[in-house]
């Protein structure tokens, strides 16, 4: 029986800054590795083709700009990165604060802005501080998240209806509904289809054909009909040109004293923002493969990103759920995959940037559209409001501010909110539950309990204890740890007896680990779980036969010996 602590050994400080293509190189690197990092490459760039220019176009910046950043930015991310699958670009999460910064600023502004938001990342990683990004509350990240891809929709209404408008699209959803409504009779049908029709082949092709890239094929096939039917519709060509055959040289923006004071809200905001979707990204890759990412290294690299695609006029770069997503299941074995996704792009816009011009607005319209639908996590969002009124109004507050106010209001005011929500929760515990404290009194070795028989020497079975709160400050340490199951275990028992309660970032991180261990065919015993514990954790779907619950660590044990000698 192995017995784990969730206190982890220091790491050097050089080794948190070292690159892992650095650690992928010292591994050792051959041609069948390169294969598959080339096809997964490839595979990437055609998913971020499209998006990349989508979510340009929908910030206020040019296609072309989408391009530069995942090129320039993608490039650095990968190389310079803590995570091995981690691939940067344009985000759609930035959409609505790269749009407003333009509108402000200009795109000088934009430019000095991502610069500077670069410099801020890079500083949060070397002073180590990118484990206190982990600490925003699961219902906040679902709650902004789903109020962004309600924004992002909503971005694209004129597109997809191909609406004339009278007056400048305002930018707050409240302004914009009614200057939409007011324009809804110049809708042009040509555009509707083409719209509708790119959707339509992006979810027939997912369900028909997972394999192939959806949204490649829907933009293209719609651009072709388009051209060849002469369709009155309009097009990356007529709207913006075309695209560059090729990176422009970099500049500094003009530089002011005033000029940096005016941009500086937009720098934190694209810094915090950044951050969060970044490590969110690469705890998603961590999550499929195994393996670990090192925060702050990661948060550095984003920061070189960009300052380098604020200074190719790109707009801002950050780790993509999405593209890391289809890195990992495409078969991307290092950093190397992301960068050649980088080459791809660039070898598109030097030798293919000309077919770009004929690609109609309503197609990239329709491609965000599913973006914005894919962003919102729905069962999570059910989930959260039944989950207690606590959550359900932290989530629901965070939804509409970062609809109706300001995305960087939201998530402070979400996580003031979780944190009251937390202290409200445990001065209720300390009274109801007197035998587990919010803090642990240290023991000597005897005082803990130790199995009997020949479960003490199995080496199969890896127990871990948690003692404390289990609620959003501590989820992604203890997450962290949990998350290393070692193939070699064929169970993991993980003891709640010293836990007061946990709230739903917590449950989350449990979750997760539970479809971590059905994937490996590891089983997952909970134990010591009071009955209101068992209430959350029944909401985020931990149920048998999902994983088991036990009373005691030594009942799990004999619970797994006696199913073994059943099937064996």
């Amino acid at each position: 029986m192995t017995r784990q602590t969730t206190k982890q050994p220091p790491v050097p400080f050089a080794e948190l800054f070292l690159p892992k293509l650095v650690t992928v190189l010292r591994e050792g690197y051959g041609m069948r590795d390169l294969r598959a990092d080339a096809l997964a490459g490839l595979t990437v760039a055609i998913v971020a083709l499209p998006l990349s220019m989508a979510i340009a176009i929908a910030s206020g910046a040019t296609p072309a700009q989408g391009l530069y950043t995942a090129i320039i930015g993608g490039f650095l991310v990968s190389a310079l990165g803590g995570s091995r699958f981690q691939i940067g670009g344009p985000a759609g999460a930035f959409i609505v604060l790269v749009a407003s910064t333009v509108q402000m600023h200009g795109m000088d502004g934009l430019f000095l802005a991502t610069i500077l938001s670069g410099l801020i990342l890079a500083a949060i990683g070397f002073l180590q501080l990118g484990t206190y990004i982990k600490f925003i509350p699961y219902p906040v990240t679902v709650g902004f998240t789903a109020g962004i891809a309600v924004i992002i929709f909503a971005s694209q209404i004129k597109e997809f209806l191909g609406l004339t408008l009278s007056v400048p699209e305002p930018g707050p959803l409240a302004e914009k509904l009614p200057v939409l409504w007011d324009a809804l009779p110049t809708a042009n049908a040509v555009t509707i289809a083409l719209a509708g029709a790119t959707i339509l082949l992006i979810n027939g092709l997912k369900k028909l054909r997972p394999g192939w890239p959806g949204m490649l094929i829907a933009v293209a096939l719609t651009s072709v009909v388009a051209m060849v039917l002469g369709l009155d519709t309009a097009t990356i060509g007529s709207k913006f040109g075309g695209i560059p055959s090729g990176l422009p040289q970099p500049h500094l923006p003009e530089i002011t004293l005033a000029k940096l004071q005016a941009v500086l809200p937009s720098a934190i905001a694209f810094a915090l923002l950044g951050s969060i979707e970044s490590l969110l990204s690469a705890v998603v890759a961590d999550g499929m493969t195994g393996r670990r990412h090192r925060s702050n290294c990661e948060l550095v690299a984003q920061g070189v990103a960009n300052v380098a695609s604020g200074l190719f006029g790109g707009i801002c770069v950050t780790g993509t759920i999405a593209r890391t997503a289809t890195n990992v299941r495409a078969g991307a074995r290092s950093p190397i995959a992301g960068m050649l996704h980088a080459v791809f792009l660039l070898l598109f816009i030097l030798v293919a940037a000309p077919l770009a011009s004929y690609i109609p607005l309503a197609s990239l319209a329709g491609v965000l559209a599913i973006v914005a639908w894919n962003m919102v996590e729905k069962h999570a969002f059910a989930t959260l409001l039944r989950a207690s009124r606590g959550d359900a109004a932290v989530l629901l507050i965070t939804f509409g501010l970062t609809i109706f106010r300001d995305l960087t209001e939201a998530i402070v005011v979400g996580f003031a909110l979780g944190s009251v929500l937390f202290i409200h929760r445990m001065s209720n515990t300390t009274a109801v539950e007197t035998h587990a404290p919010f803090v642990g009194q240290d023991q000597s070795d005897a005082t803990l309990p130790v199995l009997e028989g020949p479960a003490a020497s199995d080496r199969g079975v890896v127990v871990y204890r948690i003692s404390g709160a289990f609620f959003f400050g501590a989820a992604a340490s203890i997450g962290s740890v949990l998350d290393r199951i070692a193939d070699t275990h064929r169970a993991l028992i993980v003891d709640f007896g010293a836990v007061p309660f946990l709230d739903s970032t917590a449950a989350h991180t449990i979750e997760g680990l539970a479809h971590k261990a059905a994937r490996r065919g590891v089983q997952l015993y909970l134990t010591g779980t009071t009955h209101q514990i068992r209430e959350d954790l029944f909401l985020h779907g931990l149920k048998p036969p999902m994983v088991h619950y036990a009373n005691r660590i030594e009942d799990a044990v004999r619970k797994l010996h006696l199913d073994e000698r059943g099937t064996g």
